[in-house]
C-alpha cells in the first residue's frame, strides 16, 4: 500500500467516524422509549413500536461499526493494515476503500460468511 493509498483510507476513516457519530446521536434521539400512558392509538402504538425496533437494530450496528472504524485507525499506520487476517495477502485497496475496518479479503470473507 502506497503513502497516498493510506492517506485516502485514514480520511475515509476520518469521514465515516464522524458520520457514525451524528448518525447514532440522531438515533438515539429517536430510540427512546415509548411511554405507555402516550396517548397513541393501538395499531399507531404497534407501528411506533415497529419502528423502534428497526431504530434499535441500526442503532446498534451503527455503533458495531463504529467501534470497528475506530480499530482500523488504530491500525491504519500499522505496517500490517490492509493484510488479510486469514491468508495474509493485501487486502484490495477499492474493498479498502468502500470498507477501511476490512480485515479479511474478499475471498476469506466469503469464505468466513460461509462457515457462519
Amino acid at each position: 500500500m502506497t503513502p497516498q493509498e493510506r492517506t485516502q483510507i485514514k480520511t475515509k476513516i476520518i469521514e465515516e467516524i464522524a458520520h457514525l457519530h451524528k448518525q447514532i446521536k440522531a438515533l438515539e434521539a429517536i430510540t427512546q422509549p415509548i411511554a405507555p400512558d402516550c396517548s397513541l392509538g393501538r395499531l399507531t402504538r404497534v407501528e411506533a413500536m415497529n419502528e423502534k425496533a428497526v431504530n434499535d437494530r441500526i442503532l446498534d450496528e451503527s455503533r458495531l461499526k463504529l467501534k470497528r472504524l475506530e480499530s482500523a485507525m488504530h491500525r491504519v499506520d500499522r505496517e500490517d493494515f490492509g493484510i488479510c487476517i486469514d491468508c495474509e495477502e493485501d487486502i484490495a485497496i477499492g474493498r479498502l476503500m468502500i470498507r477501511p475496518e476490512s480485515v479479511r479479503c474478499i475471498a476469506c470473507a466469503t469464505q468466513f460468511q460461509k462457515g457462519k
